[in-house]
């Protein structure tokens, strides 16, 4: 049998010290026979600016990176976007190095969308209040549209910021309804479902985006921070007795997804893969 070639990625974001996906990563790696390397780059840290960072990593003869916050907006102009929709969203947290360049995806979007189906099924997630327009919140927001949301509350701290992204919803989703909030704890009102798309809640970024006597009526709840795993925004809505759906499955699936890009699409025990992430102490 041929050994699959070992590869060589790495994560650009802040504030990654706490990071499983270098884990996740040589795991799925190792499940096919092969060795990955994935390192953390820091553009502070190394006192560079993200495209220093970005263009020492292929040089390196990196296989790709993935990019977080509060890079995914800011890597778009770096890459070819093949997928019209993710060139829609403005955000990209998956780069591929090929021959012919750099290559972006969205792997939030689709790794949002298994895992709200993972939690809810078929369920439209109704009327939602989203907080944090960014780069993740981007990819939440077409995956909201995708899965049939009926209205859509935006609030950001850069109302600029808000109003861009409904600017692109309402050309590729133009039957979504769409306001522009300012206070979340008004715009939670009548809402089905919670979204935090800010860092607020990670570690190093303590606390919650919402208070939570808003959060009372709400059917779900989601949190793009996945470290912790238990943050005070989902304790707060699981006791106000909302179904809760944590970034760490945003955080798995966007990474089984991406692996199937670096990699060509080679297979993964998903079930496996779940329980070393959760078990293992392993430090990569």
């Amino acid at each position: 049998m041929t050994m699959a070639p070992d590869y060589h990625l790495g994560l650009i974001g802040d504030n990654i010290a706490a990071s499983r996906s270098p884990l996740l990563h040589v795991l799925a790696g190792r499940q096919n026979g092969m060795t990955v390397r994935y390192d953390r780059l820091v553009p502070p840290a190394l006192g560079q600016s993200f495209d220093a960072v970005f263009d020492a990593a292929q040089a390196a003869g990196m296989r790709g990176v993935n990019v977080t916050y509060p890079y995914k907006e800011k890597a778009v102009s770096r890459v070819s976007v093949p997928d019209p929709l993710v060139r829609a969203m403005g955000a990209i947290n998956t780069v591929l190095f090929t021959p012919g360049g750099p290559v972006g995806y969205n792997t939030d979007h689709s790794g949002f969308m298994a895992a709200y189906r993972g939690l809810r099924g078929d369920t439209p997630p109704g009327r939602v209040l989203m907080i944090g327009t960014g780069g993740v919140g981007r990819a939440v927001a077409f995956g909201l549209a995708a899965l049939g949301a009926a209205e859509l509350r935006l609030v950001d701290l850069d109302p600029a910021k808000a109003e861009a992204l409904a600017a692109d919803l309402r050309i590729a989703a133009p039957d979504l309804e769409l306001r522009l909030e300012t206070d979340p704890a008004t715009a939670a009102d009548g809402a089905d479902g919670l979204v935090n798309c800010t860092p607020v809640g990670m570690v190093g970024y303590g606390g919650t985006p919402l208070a939570a006597p808003a959060m009372a009526g709400a059917e779900w709840v989601f949190d793009a921070v996945y470290t912790p795993t238990d943050t005070q925004f989902l304790a707060d809505a699981g006791a106000a007795g909302a179904a809760v759906l944590s970034g760490w499955e945003l955080f798995f699936w966007q990474g089984v997804h991406a692996f199937g890009l670096y990699s060509g699409g080679l297979p993964v025990d998903l079930a496996a893969l779940r329980h070393a992430l959760l078990t293992t102490d392993e430090v990569v």
